[in-house]
């Protein structure tokens, strides 16, 4: 996914879990964050929810190979910009990019 993102002309960093991004200097300074669904340890449900709660501020795109109405409810209701589809259309995923960097 990194390499998608940057092939589509932004700056992008990897972390191999929600605590190393957490405890990064990124999740003070990034302007989007883009997670999935399913990760070890911490879902990409519960980071957001983590980051909303913490106070930060973090326009978040959520994908996912497994979508469901109530995780969409779930998502929208704590901030998250888009819950995408996985596997992701390159464009549909640069339109939400574009849209959650310009806010």
């Amino acid at each position: 996914m990194v390499g998608l993102i940057r092939a589509l002309g932004f700056v992008a960093v990897g972390y191999p879990s929600a605590a190393a991004f957490l405890g990064s200097e990124h999740f003070l300074h990034a302007c989007c964050l883009i997670v999935d669904m399913r990760m070890a340890s911490m879902s990409g449900l519960e980071l957001c929810r983590h980051i909303a709660t913490s106070g930060r501020a973090l326009p978040t795109i959520l994908m996912t190979a497994y979508p469901d109405h109530a995780t969409r409810v779930l998502a929208q209701e704590i901030g998250v910009r888009f819950y995408l589809t996985k596997p992701c259309n390159p464009d549909v995923l640069l339109k939400a990019l574009r849209s959650t960097v310009a806010d």
